[in-house]
């Protein structure tokens, strides 16, 4: 891959994943206001695995590096070598992969730290959590890809080299 062309997908996909995570995140805080889901707080489980429980914006930080940065890089650089020709596709299938990863961390903490399973008892999951985190990875990955999709440039600002 060109080099121009490897910066245009990723500045693309950095953008499609600070979308992605925006509408994400968005869902996730309507759902904790009215309640329409069972699905934990990832940002405030994260921060309490960081033993910074009162500090919710680090959970937040982590959850928008992992959805712009994580995300955004893998679309561009994995989007041409997926099956077929659709973006929401590939971002789908990231966002699958995603929420298995996820699943295979949480599984993994239960295992080597108890503590984990006292925070996921208090945080009071149930077996339809691993459903809609599912759902929400998988229009997370929708988002990301349509947005991918979109006909334009993502200009990189840099300053006009004056001529001597």
């Amino acid at each position: 891959m060109e080099m121009d062309t490897l910066m245009q997908n990723l500045r693309r996909g950095l953008l499609a994943g600070l979308i992605a995570t925006i509408v994400l995140s968005a869902l996730m805080v309507a759902n904790s206001a009215f309640e329409v889901m069972p699905a934990p707080d990832f940002p405030m489980m994260i921060a309490d695995m960081m033993g910074k429980p009162d500090m919710p914006f680090i959970g937040w930080g982590v959850h928008f590096s992992v959805g712009v940065v994580g995300y955004g890089a893998t679309m561009a650089l994995l989007d041409a070598r997926l099956p077929c020709d659709s973006h929401v596709v590939h971002g789908v299938i990231l966002g699958f992969v995603g929420w298995v990863i996820m699943m295979v961390v949480v599984m993994l903490l239960l295992l080597l730290m108890p503590m984990f399973g006292a925070i996921l008892a208090a945080m009071s999951l149930n077996t339809l959590n691993p459903v809609m985190t599912l759902a929400l990875h998988l229009i997370f990955g929708a988002v990301l890809g349509w947005v991918y999709s979109w006909p334009f440039q993502v200009e990189a600002s840099m300053p006009a080299a004056r001529a001597h």
